[in-house]
């Protein structure tokens, strides 16, 4: 959900670039990220506890039982509950477990640099789009203000026309130049409402109609990043880039999961514990003290009957639950030994995977550097040229100006017609247009070269 912005309140460089990374959906996305790695580190630390599980079962036997009573068989119903607990302890695996939580802490830091290189990206695209704004608005100032010395210019003119001091044919190259003017604060006008609602809708704003930034006076300031050599920046980026700092770190990442391949040679060790019992609601037979005498037989010679003593037994209801659970129950335990042998190419196959994953990453990491090198020493060049640019435009305006202003003297008094006047004034309005640009991007190529030696982006 995007933040509220105070709508009349002129948005900072600074303000902008918080907003951007608070309320930036990738960046959201990222963070999500971030919070996943760190269920899969907590879910690698479990793999070093042991496994307890319990068990419960309840069961009817419907169907032909002994009735106790009659001691035949009948259609009847007899309930039993049974419980266990079983325990599973890994004693040893290769140190997988080891190794994995090696790759969750790592995942974690990976996604962590994602996170910070999606708002380096935000914040330059921020920067660059607020720049955009402020040349813009600059850029509109300047063209309001060619506006009304054309308006004037015309003014005098006619003044001049009405004193004889030029022929009336001269106001016309005058009133052409006004309304070339006209038009030109026309298109400022609709490049600074472009710039300023792509940077509005960049931070994903709505308000369009009061969205603006704070008019403050952004002028060349000096700056000492130019001063240190290409390599030392590149060096230094190399140890705070983010990008860099991912890369090294999927790299380190394959490597661990080579690691977790090459464990699964190696043989595992594991214990195990269970305990079980049940219990039975049916009916049973008991002795009550008594004994019966029962015949069993004759002396065939003598024909005496031989008889023998019969426990007299009673039906009683079921033993207390916590009585029968002590009386059935069992134990089991012991190890478990696993020897990897031959498993279908699996293994030997998964780690060649993982060795070619160790040269991609590794392959990645030596192409970011490459291109990191690669920017920076462009990003100079383009800095030093771009001050470059910005002090010959600032020539070329105070030139022009010298111009301009001879061309004025000359015409007020009829020594130059109105044609050479408006292309003097031309030129100089296109020399302060030029000498605007090249400012602002001056300010942008220092900052991101800043931006590389990890200046804040402020202006």
């Amino acid at each position: 959900m995007v933040e509220a912005q105070q709508p009349t309140a002129p948005w900072t460089l600074e303000a902008a670039v918080s907003h951007a990374v608070k309320n930036n959906l990738q960046i959201r996305q990222a963070y999500l990220n971030v919070l996943d790695a760190e269920s899969n580190k907590s879910q690698a630390i479990g793999s070093f506890l042991p496994s307890l599980n319990v068990s419960l079962g309840h069961s009817w036997n419907v169907g032909l039982n002994r009735n106790l009573t009659t001691n035949l068989l009948e259609d009847m119903t007899n309930q039993f509950s049974n419980a266990s607990v079983d325990l599973g302890l890994n004693i040893y695996n290769g140190r997988r477990n080891v190794y994995q939580l090696m790759n969750a802490n790592l995942g974690i830091l990976a996604r962590q640099y994602q996170l910070e290189d999606m708002k380096d990206d935000v914040m330059l695209l921020v920067v660059n789009a607020y720049l955009q704004v402020l040349f813009s608005k600059e850029n509109l100032a300047v063209q309001n203000q060619q506006l009304l010395v054309a308006k004037t210019e015309l003014e005098q003119a006619v003044a001049l026309v009405a004193a004889g001091a030029i022929p009336d044919g001269e106001r016309y190259e005058l009133e052409a130049t006004l309304a070339a003017q006209e038009q030109a604060v026309v298109l400022a006008e609709n490049e600074y409402e472009i710039a300023r609602i792509s940077l509005a809708q960049l931070l994903l704003l709505d308000d369009y109609e009061t969205f603006a930034i704070a008019d403050e006076n952004y002028d060349m300031v000096a700056t000492m990043i130019l001063d240190k050599e290409p390599q030392e920046l590149f060096e230094k980026a190399l140890t705070i880039r983010n990008d860099i700092l991912l890369a090294e770190t999927n790299v380190a990442i394959a490597e661990t999961n080579l690691k977790i391949a090459k464990a699964a040679y190696q043989p595992s060790l594991s214990g195990f514990y269970s305990y079980s019992s049940r219990v039975s609601y049916a009916d049973r037979l008991i002795g009550t003290g008594k004994y019966n005498i029962i015949p069993i037989g004759a002396v065939s010679e003598t024909g005496q009957i031989v008889v023998t003593q019969q426990p007299e037994t009673a039906i009683a209801p079921h033993l207390p639950l916590s009585e029968q659970l002590g009386l059935n129950d069992g134990h089991n335990f012991g190890v478990g030994l696993r020897i990897p042998i031959l498993n279908g190419l699996t293994v030997k196959n998964n780690v060649r995977r993982n060795k070619v994953g160790v040269e991609r990453s590794t392959t990645l990491l030596n192409q970011q550097k490459q291109d990191l090198e690669r920017t920076i020493y462009q990003s100079y060049s383009d800095a030093q040229g771009a001050l470059e640019s910005y002090a010959a435009a600032k020539k070329t305006t105070a030139a022009r100006k010298q111009a301009y202003d001879y061309a004025t003297n000359r015409f007020s008094v009829g020594a130059s017609t109105s044609l050479q006047f408006s292309q003097a004034k031309q030129r100089y309005d296109a020399a302060v247009s030029a000498e605007l640009r090249a400012k602002f991007d001056a300010i942008f190529r220092i900052k991101v070269l800043e931006f590389y030696f990890g200046i804040p982006l402020t202006l």
